[in-house]
């Protein structure tokens, strides 16, 4: 069975949006930064042979506010930058009762059936609680970005780390 990081998107690989200390999707490839360090985390866990999955809850498709389009061309673009296996995107509002919508855990084991992936050998990487929520549920060890925005924290993550950087020293310094 393979191993695998799975990201979310928006905080983790690239700049989220800052508004009155909550954090929002960039709208466009305009406002699209890769945050520092991220390249090369993803190398080095791409070179220890860990797939890299990002796992990304895009709800402002479902409410009106997002063009798929612009989604998929902000994947796209972060996929030809960085080493990513795959992009699972759940387009759907917390109120259609998506499996795959963190914090649910359908897009991770959806992502494990299909690329026969050992999650208890595996780690969740996010900025929020969701995501946290998301990788404890599905078995894999979860890594906080915590960047102290204005809403609820996770209650229990196995690390609490600065960067995607932070979080790629330790898994590759411990297994």
């Amino acid at each position: 069975m393979r191993r695998a990081v799975f990201l979310d998107r928006d905080g983790v690989l690239n700049r989220a949006i800052v508004r009155e200390g909550k954090p929002y999707p960039p709208s466009s490839l305009s406002e699209l930064e890769i945050l520092p360090g991220v390249t090369e985390a993803l190398e080095q866990l791409h070179a220890a042979h860990y797939l890299l999955i990002v796992v990304t809850n895009q709800p402002d498709v479902a409410r009106g506010t997002a063009k798929k389009e612009d989604i998929e061309e902000m994947n796209a673009y972060l996929s030809s930058k960085l080493p990513i296996d795959t992009v699972k995107t759940c387009y759907h509002d917390g109120r259609d009762g998506c499996l795959c919508r963190k914090p649910l855990p359908g897009a991770l084991l959806a992502a494990a059936k299909e690329y026969n992936i050992d999650l208890s050998k595996s780690f969740m990487v996010g900025d929020r609680r969701r995501d946290i929520e998301a990788g404890a549920s599905a078995g894999c060890k979860t890594f906080f970005i915590n960047y102290r925005y204005a809403e609820q924290k996770p209650e229990t993550p196995d690390f609490i780390v600065s960067s995607l950087l932070e979080a790629q020293q330790i898994i590759l310094g411990e297994f």
